[in-house]
């Protein structure tokens, strides 16, 4: 049950974090940099705000994760629960996130130092998730980056119904999962947009960053083991 639950919250907290801040950072990606690749062009092009907080927030992505990295392995050597508390700091970063956002917002700049400080605290958040996705879930699907997943879920799906393999357990469990994680990314973006028209950051209070935070922590009953970054 832990392997469906935390993978699914998760991705819809990437979804969800993803979304809010796109909209509330003049189309800052928390978690995709290759998105920001992307947004940065246009806006070298149109003219718009966003070119610094774009061209910072790969840096920064690169520096939290091999930070997440070290700090995992030096916790997996002292024998502590590495998963959990990278979790929880991922929800700290979160929770900056949203007071920061809150308090400073809106942003109709998204350079402005303030906007840079939220969104800043947002990246780091995701780059978090993202290592320890990587490292602990490799198994699983990334939690916030669908274009692989669907590739693969497509390709599944087509050797299921029409490939020699259509019977291979591995294949269908492979896809059921690759269609689980696109579904659960796609409701967290969902909400996320409908929350932020509604309440705009407030929106973050309700992402169930402290449900995600409570399925890893259940997760990592495995802990020394499976727990070590």
């Amino acid at each position: 049950m832990t392997k469906l639950i935390v993978p699914a919250l998760l991705a819809f907290n990437g979804g969800f974090v993803d979304t809010a801040g796109f909209l509330g950072l003049q189309g800052l990606f928390t978690a995709h940099v290759t998105g920001n690749f992307v947004t940065l062009a246009a806006t070298l092009v149109m003219g718009t705000h966003g070119v610094i907080a774009k061209l910072l927030a790969l840096p920064e992505f690169v520096m939290i994760v091999a930070f997440a990295r070290v700090a995992g392995s030096a916790m997996r050597a002292r024998k502590l629960p590495a998963l959990p508390i990278l979790l929880m700091t991922k929800v700290c970063f979160l929770l900056a996130f949203f007071v920061l956002a809150v308090a400073l917002g809106p942003f109709p700049d998204s350079d402005a130092p303030a906007a840079l400080l939220a969104g800043f605290a947002g990246v780091a958040a995701m780059a978090v998730q993202n290592a320890g996705q990587r490292v602990h879930f490799a198994s699983l699907p990334p939690t916030t980056l669908m274009t692989g997943n669907t590739t693969q879920a497509v390709l599944d799906a087509v050797d299921l119904v029409s490939g020699p393999d259509r019977d291979d357990p591995v294949i269908r469990a492979r896809c059921g999962r690759m269609l689980r994680g696109i579904v659960w990314f796609a409701a967290g973006c969902a909400a996320a947009a409908i929350f932020y028209y509604w309440v705009g950051f407030w929106c973050l209070i309700a992402d169930g960053n402290h449900l995600g935070c409570s399925g890893t922590r259940q997760g990592c009953g495995r802990r020394n083991g499976d727990c070590g970054m």
